[in-house]
């Protein structure tokens, strides 16, 4: 069964303390009520939301005060406060005798005046210096929590309980939506995560379409939990590991620090990943060993390939052959180029709806960086040769054909004269005679971009790349395929055929952001993770990457440094991704980029400035004298000015040199629009 006909009706915290839930691994003894009881709160972007406890921002905020210097100032306060309602006593009792008043006893409503006069000067006394001296934050931070413990330890012990959960029920839809059965099926079946979030989406498609209500109910009566399965028959993946919340679709990548330079609602909370992130690209940039491929492209290939299974999601993951992005089991197609074991080849064409555009992104992977101005002749001398090819053949030309029309030699004079006999015989010929005549003149020129494009097909016209594109019996995939839960591995020969793996990681990217452009179906979110893009990334993708945010899809792209790229592409590439990541040890000039993408923001900046100090008469004056003759200093006067300036978020002298090991700076856009400033997050945790 071919790739595209493979898929049935079904196939379509300052939050958190140490401690805090995280996502439960998924093996044995997992407990499907509790998971989904779970709470999940709304919660800002980056945030993991699964066991995620709302923040105090009032006690968040009183925890940057120092603690000496509040109880100091709250001690004085409450000092000057007893002197001055021990006066106010004094001076009240004086006014009395002063203006001959009875004294105040236990008959005379004297004595009710004197009270009421009290407590107003003693509510406002306390109102004064309690606010002076911050006493309600006092309380919060000392007494409230040290008279709990109090209370705690004198009351009696009591046995511990478990705290109760509340119940929920997971096929609450099912049962009570015309599908009990099934759901007493499920209440009876081991349901894992993966299992639960393809059911119910399943049963989202039958809501949709009551007409496959029975074949639904036949599935789940006759597979239990393995009903709707993925066309791999997969129910989870192989080494997975933590951090996984399907439910949500979020990725856990580790745990925003507890800085001053962290967002407020970020602190010591778990740093997620969701779709809703990823559809703005993210650009991940830090040197080799850092831990980008280990810490952020893996676990999101792995959380893509969860989400595939579940039918929510597509994957195609690029790195080279030996890159750790998982093993094969993970994958449903395996395309390694050179390697004569695997199952699949790769369709150069891809997914262009038309010849011309496939021509086009052909000629596009085929020329570098350094030959782009040749590119537009290229395109067009490429759209003349596969043009009338397809409308002879009914097919595009495999690599050798087409090099040896686009070289020139008898080789390609053979070509040429049987594609124009076959255009006579299909009565074509017409319509593409005026490309036939274009390159008819331009073989054998030395300004002819064929022979260039031949040079370049070389690369690719090797023995051992003689069954990877779909020239024999190996079936060839095609991006076109991305409207189905697809898990794609794509394995690049960069160690034996280094300028192929070039030209093959270009193809791939341009045929991926071609086919998520046209797909007709954008329910299922589309991933790319692409290990090492520093030959990926071209001018046509910087504007793909524009378009994915509308297409349901997103990009993740690695690079050891943006001096791999032309410089004409590193500041459009930073305005089209949403996502920035900078790992330690990146070079200042990298660094500076993040930090002009980042902006800038307003901080309080105090400057002191010391002057001899030359105030008072002659006695002054002599002591200062005979200080200084005994010190050797001189006496000085202090000056503090305090005032709001704008300083980078991030210097790029922090991003290079500060950053330690096993952290990460990122910054987030939304595909709605909302942005998170740069957060710093350990992903060791």
């Amino acid at each position: 069964m071919g790739v595209d006909g493979a898929y049935g009706a079904y196939g379509q915290q300052v939050g958190a303390v140490p401690g805090a839930a995280t996502v439960p691994p998924q093996r044995g003894g997992f407990d499907l009520t509790a998971w989904v009881a779970a709470p999940r709160p709304e919660t800002a972007p980056g945030v993991l939301r699964y066991g995620y406890r709302p923040l105090d921002v009032a006690r968040a905020k009183d925890a940057e005060v120092p603690a000496g210097p509040l109880l100091l100032r709250a001690a004085l306060n409450l000092v000057v406060a007893w002197f001055a309602e021990i006066y106010g006593v004094a001076l009240a009792y004086y006014l009395i005798d002063l203006f001959g008043l009875p004294k105040p006893t236990t008959q005379t409503p004297a004595l009710l005046l004197l009270l009421a006069l009290h407590a107003v000067a003693l509510t406002l006394t306390i109102r004064l210096f309690g606010r002076m001296g911050r006493w309600p934050e006092v309380w919060r931070r000392w007494v409230a929590p040290l008279l709990a413990r109090t209370v705690t330890q004198e009351q009696p012990a009591q046995p511990e309980q478990a705290p109760v959960a509340p119940v929920t029920d997971p096929w609450h839809g099912l049962r009570h939506g015309g599908a009990p059965q099934a759901a007493a099926a499920l209440d009876a079946a081991p349901v894992g995560d993966v299992d639960y979030v393809r059911i119910q989406r399943a049963w989202e498609g039958v809501q949709a379409h009551p007409e496959r209500l029975s074949d639904f109910l036949a599935e789940v009566a006759a597979r239990g939990a393995a009903a709707c399965a993925h066309p791999s028959e997969a129910r989870d993946l192989p080494g997975r590991g933590p951090g996984h919340d399907l439910l949500t679709r979020q990725l856990r990548l580790g745990t925003a620090q507890d800085v001053v330079k962290n967002p407020l609602a970020h602190r010591s909370a778990a740093f997620a990943l969701d779709p809703a992130l990823l559809a703005t690209s993210l650009l991940a940039v830090g040197p080799a060993g850092t831990g980008k491929t280990s810490r952020l492209a893996r676990p999101v290939a792995e959380a893509l390939c969860l989400q595939a299974l579940a039918g929510t999601a597509c994957a195609v993951v690029v790195g080279a052959a030996e890159a750790d992005l998982g093993p094969d089991a993970w994958y449903d197609v395996v395309i390694a180029p050179g390697d004569p074991a695997t199952a699949y080849g790769l369709d150069l064409y891809g997914a262009a709806p038309e010849v011309d555009e496939a021509a086009a992104r052909l000629a596009d992977a085929l020329l570098p960086d350094e030959l782009a101005a040749r590119a537009e002749s290229a395109r067009v001398a490429l759209q003349q040769t596969v043009g009338p090819y397809q409308a002879a053949y009914g097919r595009y030309p495999g690599v050798r054909e087409l090099r040896e029309l686009l070289g020139g030699g008898e080789e390609g004079a053979e070509r040429w004269a049987a594609l124009g006999e076959e255009l006579r015989k299909s009565g074509r010929y017409a319509a593409h005679e005026p490309d036939l005549r274009h390159r008819e003149r331009a073989r054998g020129r030395a300004d002819d971009p064929g022979a260039l494009l031949a040079d370049r097909l070389a690369l690719l016209d090797r023995p051992a790349f003689a069954t990877s594109f779909g020239e024999a019996a190996k079936p060839a995939f095609a991006m076109r395929a991305l409207d189905h839960p697809l898990r794609v591995r794509v394995k690049l020969p960069e160690r034996s055929h280094p300028e192929a793996a070039r030209i093959l990681a270009r193809l791939v990217v341009g045929q991926f952001l071609q086919a998520t452009a046209v797909r007709t179906d954008r329910s299922l979110f589309a991933g790319l993770v692409v290990d090492d893009a520093s030959a990926a990334v071209d001018a046509h993708t910087v504007r793909g990457l524009q378009r994915l945010r509308g297409a349901n899809a997103g990009a993740v792209l690695l690079l050891r440094t943006l001096v791999d790229l032309p410089e004409a592409l590193r500041a459009p590439l930073f305005g089209a991704v949403g996502c920035r990541m900078a790992f330690p040890g990146i070079a200042p000039w990298d660094g500076r980029l993040f930090s002009e993408a980042w902006g800038t923001h307003l901080v309080q900046e105090k400057a002191v400035t010391h002057a001899p100090d030359t105030s008072g008469g002659m006695l002054r004056k002599g002591g200062r004298l005979l200080r200084k003759a005994l010190s050797g200093t001189t006496a000085q006067t202090e000056s503090v000015t305090t005032r709001d300036v704008e300083r980078h978020r991030w210097s790029p002298s922090d991003l290079a040199h500060a950053l330690p090991t096993g952290h990460a700076v990122i910054s987030l856009t939304t595909v709605d629009g909302e942005q998170v400033p740069p957060v710093l997050i350990d992903l060791r945790s």
